[in-house]
Order: C-alpha cells, then sequence, then structure tokens
C-alpha cells in the first residue's frame, strides 16, 4: 500500500462520470470530512468514455446529493494516463468499466493503482452499482446507498 506524501489517493470511475462516480465521489469526501480525514485522502472521479467531458453530474445525481445534505462541483473528466501513475485506488462500478480500465492500465508504465470494483467492499455483497441514468430517482436513491456502504467499508478498511 503506497502512501504519496502521507495522502491515500482514490479515484471513483463510471462510463460517463455524471450518475455512479460523482456520487461516489461526493459520498466519500463528506465520510472523509466527517471523520475528519482531509488530509489523508486526495479524492476525484473521472470517466472511461469522453462523451460528457465538462459537463455537470445528472441533475438527479445533484437533486440525491442535496437531500442527503451533501453538495458538489465536481465536472466530468475523462481517466488520463497520469491517473494509472498517481492514485493508489481506482474502484469503478461494473465490469465494463473494469475491462476497460484494465486495458487501459496495461497500456501506462509504472501503473501503480489498484484497480478494483468498488462493490467490492459491499457489505451487502452487491458487487455491480448499476447506471441509474436510464431510470428514476428511484434508482439513483440506490447508487447513494450502495456507495455508501461501499465507501464506508473502503474507509474502515483503509484508515
Amino acid at each position: 500500500f503506497v502512501f504519496n506524501s502521507l495522502k491515500i489517493h482514490l479515484n471513483l470511475v463510471s462510463i460517463g462520470n455524471i450518475c455512479r462516480s460523482p456520487i461516489a465521489e461526493a459520498v466519500f469526501r463528506k465520510l472523509v470530512t466527517d471523520e475528519k480525514l482531509e488530509s489523508k485522502w486526495r479524492t476525484d472521479s473521472a470517466a472511461v468514455s469522453d462523451w460528457n467531458v465538462g459537463r455537470f453530474p445528472d441533475s438527479r445525481a445533484l437533486s440525491c446529493l442535496r437531500n442527503h445534505g451533501i453538495e458538489t462541483a465536481h465536472k466530468a473528466r475523462q481517466i488520463t494516463k497520469e491517473d494509472f501513475q498517481t492514485f493508489d485506488h481506482i474502484l469503478c462500478m461494473d465490469e465494463s468499466n473494469l475491462r476497460d480500465l484494465n486495458r487501459k492500465s496495461n497500456q501506462v508504465k509504472d501503473c501503480k493503482a489498484k484497480i478494483e470494483l468498488l462493490g467490492t467492499y459491499d457489505p451487502q455483497k452487491q458487487l455491480i452499482i448499476e447506471d441509474p441514468y436510464y431510470g428514476n430517482e428511484k434508482d439513483f436513491e440506490t447508487v447513494y446507498e450502495q456507495c455508501l456502504r461501499c465507501c464506508k467499508a473502503f474507509l474502515e478498511k483503509y484508515h
């Protein structure tokens, strides 16, 4: 386990970086803030695709986060080669993300990131965090609850 200047670098990744990954990023950031661990973590999120670069999260994702007292100013970005070299952990939402990330990481010299499914940390064993984009508010709430469980368990493991 690698510490960069005493900070653990975490990147949360989904296909477009406007639904699941910004929710996970905002949830993790709030957990870290609530635990007064901001100085120990650098948290970000990114997309495997370039479809939404520069866009704010989906309005339903923002609404879901606000309902839980969480704000975010995130704008979507695509994962870069440097991410694989600087982040300690890259946690993604589903098998498709995992395949894409593993393929991209194989093209990067000095990849140090541990690439896993965020759902690996779910105490309820829900391995996949389904994309809520074509769903409704309830689906975004399900993503929030999964991200909260997984992020809490991940933070407990590495804190």
